[in-house]
């Protein structure tokens, strides 16, 4: 089962869980799988039309994701980073 690695900011939704083992397909499924378990986490990653908010960024057993749409195996490792912005 892929799992999803969830850094400390976006660890509201999960409870303080940092790791979250769920089933798909895709890097996509994946997030919504943890979306699904744990509301709120979502709207955290995804924006309003669907795609990744700018200042996420996905890995996948260390590299990087390109498209949400990467087909993931069940001992994949999906890994959200927190980017942080600043002026």
């Amino acid at each position: 089962m892929p799992r999803v690695m969830i850094p400390p900011p976006y660890r509201g939704p999960t409870h303080g869980k940092g790791e979250i083992p769920v089933a798909g397909a895709t890097v996509r499924d994946c997030l919504n799988a943890v979306e699904a378990e744990c509301p709120g986490f979502g709207s955290l990653v995804f924006a309003g039309d669907g795609e990744l908010h700018r200042f996420v960024k996905l890995f996948c057993n260390g590299e990087p994701v390109e498209q949400l749409d990467l087909p993931v195996a069940e001992a994949d490792e999906i890994e959200v980073v927190a980017a942080i912005g600043g002026g």
